[in-house]
This record gives structure tokens, C-alpha cells and sequence, in this order.
């Protein structure tokens, strides 16, 4: 956290010595003012690697207006967008040695920090965006950004990315036979990646730094992301073809640097994370509008939009995932997730 601060230089005396005293009293006099500026004043980066326009990037301006409301403007939050301060890895290990303040992350690279989280990305699990939120917002959602704290972050807030979807440039799919042999980009993530595998495809981790320029390049054939990824990054461009599969639901989250939070008040931990509330509201509301518009907005931009899945398929092929995975990663939690939409 970096105070913010103006400062001249120090005073030309043209041939004036200076007592002892009047140092030691110009030393204490700039000690004060710059203690006092580092309280009353700061300044911290809000890091995102997807566009600023899309629906991280509306969160993270939601999340500094309600800081700089709460603060009466003494905290200002400076959103970092595109992933100019590295991928989702780099942003969640920057936070654990303090160059990085806040981010907001996909639970991708998430699961390498706090396995637990690797329960939330199983496919299939969630029902609806309906559930997805009451759950997280709820009791388990709680007991899991707990577990951050123990790892150099904390957990501020679940936030959304959607339903995930498969996009190519190579053929329609419609059934888990249509993915075998597809080069796709996953998220670094041991469930996903296997899911995959599962379905016949070739799975391919990397940063979403990498992401479009591989498709443009021709190295994978496509990738999974919800509806607004799809949309506020121009995919049409990349891909022809997107199969609205709603594998998994894909939750973000809101850390904090453990390092930077301990820095602040109790006032101001508090002001963080109603902060953290606003950002997940926007971010939720703008999903929801793209997730009612995407479909129509991805067909007027030249992609075949597949609706007509078999989604039963697909669960079947994926069921060896759970079996392989499922009491490693939290097989009570996933059952308590499934309780909980009954």
C-alpha cells in the first residue's frame, strides 16, 4: 500500500549554515507530515486480467467509487485491466508477497492456493445462477474464502463469471463425440482438465494472458468461458462455433493481500468489503445482462450458436471425474452443494 504524498524538495540556503537543531527539527517536522499524509491518505491496485469494460472490470470500478464514497476519497483504488500486472497466478502470488493489493480472479489457478476450492469447479454441480448465489453467499461460501487467510490472502467476496460454454474454429458439437480430438484451452485447473480428457479432447492450461493470441494463431482450436468472456473479448473474431454446454459454473472471487489488510483499521477493513459487496452486485448485474443479450450479440457477429445439447451426455462422460477427484478436492462439500439445491 503506497501513501500518497507531495513533497518539495529541500530548501535552497545560498550560504546559510543550518543548526543542528533546525535539521533535527525539519527532520521531525517532514516525519510528521508524512505520517500523518500516510494515514489520512492511500492508494491501492485493483488487478483484472479481462478488458475494462467487461463485467471484472465494471466490478472492480464499482468496488473504488464505494471506496473512495466510504473514505470520503482518502483511499483511492486504481483498477489494473488486461492483465497489465500479469495473469491470474501472478496476481494471487503477488498478493501473498505484497506488491499486489487486490485482485479479482476466476477460481482457475485458485485451486493451486486453497485446494478446497477445487469443489466449486466440478461440472455439472450447480443448478442455476439462482443457487450458485444463494450457496455462496451463504454459510459454505464463508467457510471457504476462511480457508484464504491461512495463505497469505484474504477473502473478501464470491463474484461471478457464468456458466461455461465451448467455442472452436473447427466444427459444430453437440455431443461429447464431437469434442474428441479438439485442442482446447482450459483453465489450470487439475478438474477441469481431466473433465476434458474425459470427453476425448486435448486439454491445453494456460494463463488467459496467452488465450487470444493462441486462437489467433492457430495453436488451439478453442477454449471454454461463459457468455460475457465470449462477448466482451470479441471471440467471433477467433472462433465460429460455440455450444452452450453450461458445463460448470464459474464463481470469481475478490482477494486482498494479507499483508496490505492488516495494514488497515478495523474502519477501514469494514469499508473493504462492503467495497467487495458493491463490486460482486455490479459484476453479477452485468453478467445477467450479457447471459439475456450474448446469444443474440454472438450470432449478429457472424458464430454458430449450438443450443440444442445433449446435456445428459455429458454428464455421463464426466461422472470418472468425480470418482478420480471427488474425495481429494471435497467430496462432503460437493455433497453439501448438491443438498443444498434440493
Amino acid at each position: 500500500m503506497r501513501a500518497i504524498f507531495n513533497q518539495d524538495g529541500p530548501n535552497r540556503m545560498g550560504g546559510i549554515r543550518m543548526t543542528l537543531r533546525g535539521i533535527l527539527a525539519g527532520a521531525l517536522l517532514a516525519t510528521s507530515a508524512l505520517t500523518a499524509t500516510s494515514l489520512s491518505a492511500k492508494e491501492m491496485n485493483f488487478a483484472i486480467v479481462t478488458p475494462p469494460d467487461g463485467h471484472y472490470g465494471q466490478g472492480a470500478k464499482a468496488f473504488a467509487e464505494k471506496m473512495n464514497e466510504l473514505s470520503n476519497g482518502e483511499i483511492t483504488i486504481n483498477v489494473k485491466a488486461g492483465g497489465s500486472l500479469g495473469g491470474e497466478r501472478e496476481l494471487l502470488e503477488g498478493e501473498q508477497i505484497g506488491t499486489i493489493e487486490l485482485a479479482m480472479t476466476s477460481t482457475g489457478p485458485v485451486g493451486s492456493f486453497v485446494p478446497e476450492i477445487y469443489a466449486l469447479d466440478f461440472p455439472f454441480l450447480f443448478n442455476d445462477y439462482a443457487s450458485a448465489h444463494e450457496i455462496l453467499d451463504g454459510e459454505i461460501g464463508d467457510e471457504l474464502l476462511a480457508k484464504f487467510e491461512d495463505k497469505g490472502m484474504i477473502g473478501l467476496a464470491w463474484s461471478e463469471n457464468g456458466f461455461r460454454h465451448i467455442t472452436n474454429s473447427v466444427k459444430p458439437v453437440q455431443t461429447p463425440a464431437d469434442v474428441a480430438g479438439l485442442k482446447l484451452r482450459t483453465m489450470e485447473n487439475q478438474v477441469h482438465i481431466d473433465a476434458f480428457k474425459e470427453l476425448g479432447a486435448s486439454p491445453t492450461p494456460m494463463s488467459w494472458t496467452e488465450v487470444l493470441t493462441s486462437l489467433q494463431q492457430g495453436t488451439i482450436d478453442g477454449q471454454e468461458n461463459p457468455i460475457p468472456i465470449i462477448v466482451s473479448n470479441n471471440m467471433w473474431d477467433m472462433q465460429k462455433y460455440v455450444t452452450l454446454t453450461g458445463h460448470v459454473y464459474s464463481p470469481a472471487v475478490i482477494t486482498m493481500s494479507k499483508i496490505h489488510w492488516d495494514q488497515l483499521s478495523e474502519e477501514e477493513q469494514g469499508w473493504i468489503r462492503e467495497a467487495a459487496k458493491a463490486g460482486v452486485e455490479a459484476t453479477r448485474a452485468v453478467v445477467a445482462e450479457t447471459e439475456t443479450n450474448g446469444v443474440a450479440t454472438m450470432r449478429e457477429n457472424g458464430m454458430e450458436v449450438i443450443e440444442d445439447v445433449d446435456k445428459k451426455a455429458f454428464q455421463d462422460a464426466v461422472q470418472p471425474t468425480y470418482d478420480r477427484y471427488g474425495k481429494e478436492y471435497g467430496e462432503a462439500m460437493i455433497q453439501r452443494i448438491r443438498d443444498a439445491q434440493k
